[in-house]
């Protein structure tokens, strides 16, 4: 697994310690099929997880996720796709509530509203993986109390690190571009923050916004043409398009950066990457606690905040960079060739 530092998450120790406690309760079977589908696990538990798409953050979110439940000896998850589409959150979340699921795992911002809106009013808790701002999001009321019944971690961006590394590789940078899904909370809340550092350091942000996947090509153009290079967040819609992106930037002949290592394989030039399956496994761990019997509202939401530096290799000598002895211990990754097939 990536290293990657861990910053600010609540309880750590506590929750590995109860999760060890947890599994030592559990028999760990399966049902009679082996599988899921919202079958009662032989524990008794049923567990619903509801992904908003498949990209590779996420998909390391989920596994991060089920090895905590395995780990827990809870094996019959139901996991389901919403294809990017929140009113198919919107269905998935309304099924499990209505098939009485003991708890339902989230990833993504808009998944989670949709598991949070269902379960209001019930007794189901909701534990939420990769939302960047969830308070924006309005599925917790403060970030160390959220309070009710739903809680989980934010992958909060560091937008300081990732500045200084664009700056190290791209001493002139003058403008930076950035891609983004207007509905998308999380994106409306990094592009804040991301302009506050970026002003700090004397840089200008390019915003340019897209509704959806249609809108990505002839925005990736108008904006290559701009900006000296690409920042690119962990919105949903961008990255399950970063091929796009990414074909509109190289014609312009300016490098993209990314906010994980699965961006940088797939062909951003550098990243302070979070590593996204052990965000998944944090958040795992809360939902065994809470199945053990502490109340969701009161674990404040965990964070990783500090990433790891990760460059590709291939795409800086496309670009005749030289990487900076500040970042010789960079992890190094060259070009995933199916990624950008």
């Amino acid at each position: 697994m990536k290293k990657i530092k861990l910053a600010k998450i609540a309880s750590l120790i506590l929750t590995a310690a109860m999760t060890m406690s947890f599994a030592a309760c559990s028999n760990g079977n399966t049902d009679d099929n082996g599988n899921g589908g919202g079958n009662a696990s032989a524990d008794g538990y049923k567990v619903g997880v509801i992904q908003y798409g498949s990209h590779p953050s996420l998909d390391n979110c989920y596994a991060g996720v089920e090895e905590a439940l395995k780990a827990a000896g809870i094996t019959d998850i139901d996991r389901q796709d919403g294809n990017f589409d929140s009113a198919t959150c919107d269905t998935i979340a309304k099924n499990m509530v209505a098939k009485n699921y003991d708890i339902i795992y989230a990833i993504a911002t808009p998944a989670a509203v949709s598991a949070y809106a269902s379960a209001a009013n019930t007794d189901i808790p909701v534990i939420f993986c990769a939302v960047s701002d969830p308070v924006a999001a309005g599925i917790v009321e403060d970030m160390a109390a959220p309070g009710g019944n739903c809680t989980g971690t934010s992958d909060i961006l560091d937008f300081s690190s990732q500045v200084e590394l664009i700056q190290a590789l791209q001493p002139d940078v003058k403008k930076i571009g950035v891609l983004y899904t207007t509905s998308e909370a999380n994106s409306v809340s990094q592009l804040a923050s991301l302009k506050a550092v970026a002003e700090s350091k004397g840089l200008e942000i390019v915003e340019q916004g897209v509704q959806g996947a249609a809108d990505v090509p002839q925005a990736a153009m108008t904006l290559a043409a701009k900006v000296d290079c690409i920042n690119n967040f962990t919105d949903n819609n961008v990255v399950s398009n970063l091929t796009v992106l990414l074909e509109q930037a190289n014609a312009a002949g300016i490098p993209v950066y990314g906010s994980e290592v699965e961006q940088v394989s797939n062909g951003c030039m550098a990243s302070i990457s979070i590593d996204y399956i052990a965000l998944g496994k944090v958040t795992g761990e809360m939902g065994v606690r809470v199945l053990n019997g502490e109340s969701a509202g009161t674990i404040a939401v965990g964070q990783i905040s500090e990433g790891t530096p990760v460059v590709n290799t291939e795409v800086m000598e496309r670009f005749n960079i030289t990487l900076p002895e500040a970042y010789a211990d960079a992890e190094k990754v060259t070009t995933n060739t199916e990624a950008t097939e």
